[in-house]
C-alpha cells in the first residue's frame, strides 16, 4: 500500500514539474517545439508505409475510406426498374392483395459496411447466378416479413401485423419467406433477360449477418433498396450484388440506352423506316469500261470519241456508287434510251466486307 502511494506522489510532482516547466517557458518567450515528420506521420496514422498489408489506423483510415469511387451502371437501372414493375404483378398474383413496389435508391458501397448497418432482426437469403457462378444476398426486414406472413395467412385488410419481437422466427415463418424469395429471384430473373439469360437460385436462409457473407468485406458492392407496401402493411427488401458478380456483364451493364428494348428505340426505327422509302436513290447505268493510262485521259480533246462495245439489247449493269445492284439490257423507247431490269444481284456478307 506504501509502495503504491509512494509511486502516485512520484508520478504527481513529475507532472507538476512539468506543467511548472512548460509555465516557465512560455513566460520567458520561448517557441513551442515543433513535431518533426516522424512524430506527425505517427499522429496521422502513415507510419507503416505504403507496402504494409495491415489496415492503417487514424487519419489515413478516413482518408482511405473517403477516396472508394465506383462506375455507374446505367443498365443495371434499367433492369431493376424492370424488376419492379414485373414484381408488382407477380407479388399481387402472390398474395391475392393490392401490391405497390417501389424503389427507394440505389447505390454503391463496401460490403463490409453494409453488413454492419442491417437492421436486425432480418432474414438473409444468400441466392446464386448459375451463368456468372458467384453469389448475391437479399435482405427482408421485419415488418415485411411479419406483413407477408400476415397476409398469406388470411390476415385482415386494415390492421397492422403484429410483431413478436426478441424470439426466433419459426419454421412457418421461414418457409412462408422463402416462397417471397423464389417469386423474387424468378422476377429478377426475368428483368435480366433482354439483356443476358441469368438463373438466380436460392441457396440458403440466414438471421445473423456474419453467416451471409458472400464477399470480402472490403470489397464493392451495389444496393439496391425496394420498398413494398400492401395498404395498411408492407416493409422492405434490399438486393446486394458485389461488383465481382457483375463482372461477367460489366461491359453489358456500361452501355447507354434509348426506350425500353435495351438500346433500340422503336419510334426512331419507325421513323427511319419510313424516311428510306420515300428517300432519292441515283442509280448509274454502265454500258462499258475501258482502262486508260493516264496520260492518255490528260490528252483528251473536245470532239474525239470513245467507243463503246454495247450495242442495243446488249446485258449492262446498274449501280449505286460502286455496288451492283441489278442486271438488264439496254433498249429504246419513246425515243429514249431505256434499260430494262432482268434481275437483282443478291450480296453476300463476305462480298459486303470485302467491299467496304
Amino acid at each position: 500500500m506504501s509502495d503504491t502511494t509512494e509511486q502516485s506522489d512520484e508520478d504527481l510532482a513529475a507532472a507538476w514539474g512539468a506543467e511548472t516547466e512548460a509555465e516557465a517557458g512560455a513566460d520567458s518567450g520561448l517557441p513551442a517545439r515543433e513535431l518533426n515528420q516522424a512524430e506527425i506521420d505517427n499522429l496521422l496514422g502513415f507510419d507503416d508505409g505504403p507496402a504494409s498489408g495491415e489496415a492503417r489506423t487514424g487519419m489515413q483510415k478516413i482518408i482511405s475510406s473517403g477516396l472508394v469511387s465506383y462506375e455507374r451502371l446505367p443498365m443495371l437501372e434499367i433492369v431493376f426498374d424492370r424488376l419492379v414493375r414485373i414484381m408488382s404483378t407477380s407479388l399481387r398474383n402472390f398474395t391475392s392483395d393490392n401490391v405497390e413496389v417501389g424503389i427507394d435508391n440505389i447505390i454503391s458501397l463496401r460490403f463490409g459496411d453494409y453488413l454492419n448497418s442491417i437492421p436486425l432482426p432480418a432474414m438473409l437469403a444468400v441466392f446464386k447466378a448459375e451463368e456468372w457462378d458467384n453469389q448475391g444476398l437479399m435482405v427482408i426486414d421485419s415488418a415485411m416479413i411479419y406483413s407477408i406472413v400476415d397476409v398469406l395467412l388470411g390476415g385482415r385488410r386494415g390492421t397492422a401485423a403484429m410483431r413478436i419481437e426478441g424470439r426466433p422466427y419459426t419454421t412457418i415463418e421461414r418457409t412462408l419467406v422463402e416462397r417471397l424469395i423464389q417469386v423474387v429471384l424468378a422476377d429478377l430473373s426475368t428483368s435480366f433477360d433482354p439483356l443476358c439469360p441469368v438463373t438466380f437460385r436460392f441457396e440458403r436462409l440466414e438471421v445473423n449477418p456474419r453467416f451471409a457473407t458472400i464477399s470480402r468485406l472490403s470489397n464493392a458492392a451495389i444496393l439496391a433498396r425496394l420498398r413494398i407496401d400492401m395498404e395498411d402493411r408492407g416493409g422492405r427488401l434490399e438486393l446486394l450484388l458485389p461488383y465481382a458478380t457483375l463482372e461477367p456483364v460489366r461491359e453489358l451493364l456500361l452501355q447507354q440506352f434509348m426506350g425500353e428494348k435495351f438500346g433500340r428505340d422503336s419510334i426512331w426505327e419507325t421513323h427511319l423506316a419510313e424516311q428510306l422509302w420515300t428517300t432519292d436513290v441515283e442509280l448509274s447505268v454502265v454500258l462499258d469500261e475501258h482502262t486508260m493510262r493516264l496520260s492518255d485521259v490528260i490528252g483528251l480533246r473536245p470532239g474525239q470519241r470513245l467507243l463503246l462495245n454495247t450495242g442495243p439489247g446488249a446485258p449492262v449493269q446498274v449501280r449505286c456508287g460502286s455496288v451492283v445492284m441489278f442486271e438488264g439490257r439496254i433498249g429504246q423507247k419513246n425515243n429514249n434510251i431505256a434499260v430494262k431490269i432482268e434481275r437483282g444481284i443478291s450480296r453476300s456478307p463476305q462480298a459486303d466486307r470485302a467491299g467496304g
